[in-house]
């Protein structure tokens, strides 16, 4: 049986009840990451088991990835309406079902239908998961809850191959899938036994004019935007259609939001002084983070010549110096607010991601797996903390809106990330005939034998090369995130309006 308990109030620790709607948040974030990043390693496999081209298994990131664009905008609304844990227990249902017709898909086109499916729940997971955890802990705590959140998004991109890879090698591709269904039935009996009960305030109408005006909007601009690498150029239709039709769409959300009362995303939430210097310190963040992010993975792939279980591996490192500082900046956040911590990370990523400026195709691993926990450290020190401080100073019925808008932040900062340093290693290697054939052969195109061995290392010599001018780039963007984030609190965040955040009882559930 449950019993509802407000948070405490004088208390800085996590609580067992806290604790446990923690544990049950991370499960399911884990699925919804760990998915994205487990398929981008199979997506060879699936070439050759459906005979299909390279463009067309894409599809199965993409469609994930547009249902994700499509279902966030409304699940701040839907949260208010109908309650977070109905919700998040819908989300998990949407996503195992998903996951298990994945498993059985006959051919690419099912897959690409089913994995659309998947993204509808997972695109639900880690915003309700946000809202779920800071109304559980209360404001003066949401610096450690984010700390836990943190987790599975830094960790899954890291964990992702590696977990991929060895599903792959030891069963078969449908256990990528398969592996989701038992730790979602999992989570699902979590969920149902441990989360509070819902209170929903039924008071605001849907806005259904801004729901056809942003969800396409955003699910259009992404697609032009994840279609840069594959046609090479910003200028292509197929790129510069989508895209703009997206903004468009986008722009003219933002005219509608500013009219109406209670649209479907709060753009009055940027009067919010946190939130907004959050949001664009967020933005340029995980633009230059996730491009590279996509980046550290590929060398170790194209030039080194490694495996997929191995590549993950060798990520390692990043991961385990992001859980040694993330929970110290989770309690740090709640008693000296987000910004030291903040610039201070961002440093360490810079130092971190210095020696693969430099890099060649016999780099010294030590050197690099060295800067790899760098910048592990400097990652546990600055994505949670720049969460908290957006969502540390919103009243009880802003965080649903507010972890809405940060996830759409996220995902549209990081589509552009990984579009834009695509296009910039693409057109690096191009430059060199010896590099572009050399990538040939690494992604399996033209046969080794075919390529004459001084040829093949002239190219790798280039690949590495090309790695090393782009990671150049993506150090400067890193380096400039400094300008937002001084700019970030630098002493304990208080509640907007306490008055606001005790008119609503925030319960926890306890056994």
């Amino acid at each position: 049986m449950s019993v509802a308990v407000q948070p405490d109030a004088g208390s800085d620790k996590l609580d067992p009840g806290v604790l446990r709607v923690a544990g049950v948040v991370v499960l399911g974030a884990i699925m919804s990451i760990l998915d994205v990043t487990v398929v981008s390693v199979a997506l060879p496999t699936f070439q050759s088991k459906f005979d299909a081209s390279y463009a067309t298994v894409a599809w199965t990131m993409t469609a994930y990835t547009l249902a994700l664009a499509t279902v966030i905008p409304i699940t701040g609304w839907a949260a208010d309406r109908f309650g977070t844990k109905r919700l998040y227990l819908l989300s998990l249902v949407l996503f195992l079902g998903g996951s298990a017709l994945c498993s059985v898909a006959w051919d690419i086109g099912p897959l690409i239908v089913f994995r659309a499916l998947q993204g509808l729940g997972g695109g639900m997971l880690m915003p309700l998961g946000m809202t779920i955890m800071t109304r559980a802990a209360g404001p003066h705590r949401v610096g450690r809850v984010m700390a836990v959140l943190g987790v599975p998004m830094l960790l899954g991109p890291i964990g992702g191959p590696i977990l991929g890879g060895w599903l792959i090698e030891a069963a078969s591709w449908h256990w990528i899938f398969l592996i989701n269904v038992p730790i979602g039935i999992v989570a699902f009996v979590l969920a149902l036994r441990v989360l509070p009960k819902d209170e929903p305030h039924p008071s605001e109408s849907f806005d259904f004019v801004g729901m056809l005006l942003l969800s396409p909007g955003l699910a259009l601009f992404l697609y032009g935007v994840s279609s840069i690498p594959e046609a090479g150029t910003v200028a292509a239709a197929k790129v510069l259609f989508p895209a703009i039709t997206g903004l468009v769409l986008i722009l003219a959300f933002v005219f509608h939001a500013l009219r109406k009362d209670h649209p479907l995303i709060d753009l009055g939430l940027f009067k919010n002084r946190n939130l907004t210097i959050s949001v664009v310190t967020m933005t340029l963040f995980t633009v230059a983070f996730m491009g590279a992010m996509l980046l550290l993975p590929s060398y170790f792939l194209q030039v080194r010549g490694e495996g997929t279980l191995d590549a993950g591996l060798l990520l390692a490192p990043q991961g385990i110096g992001a859980m040694l500082t993330m929970p110290i900046a989770g309690r740090l956040t709640d008693r000296i607010g987000p910004g030291k911590l903040v610039l201070g990370g961002i440093v360490l990523i810079a130092l971190g991601l210095s020696p693969f400026t430099q890099i060649t195709a016999d780099s010294s691993y030590g050197l690099l797996l060295g800067g790899l926990f760098v910048m592990g450290m400097g990652m546990g020190m600055t994505m949670m903390p720049m969460m908290s401080a957006a969502m540390a100073s919103l009243t009880h019925q802003q965080v649903a809106r507010g972890s809405t808008m940060m996830n759409i932040v996220q995902q549209t900062a990081g589509s552009i990330g990984t579009a834009v340093m695509s296009v910039i290693l693409t057109n690096q290697v191009l430059e060199s005939q010896a590099a572009t054939a050399y990538s040939a052969v690494t992604r399996g195109q033209v046969p080794r034998e075919q390529v004459p061995p001084e040829v093949l290392t002239q190219g790798q010599a280039s690949l590495a090369d090309a790695f090393g001018q782009t990671y150049i780039i993506a150090l400067v963007l890193i380096v400039l995130c400094v300008v937002p984030a001084l700019l970030l609190p630098r002493k304990r965040i208080e509640p907007a309006s306490p008055e606001q955040c005790a008119e609503v009882p925030v319960p926890v559930a306890m056994h």
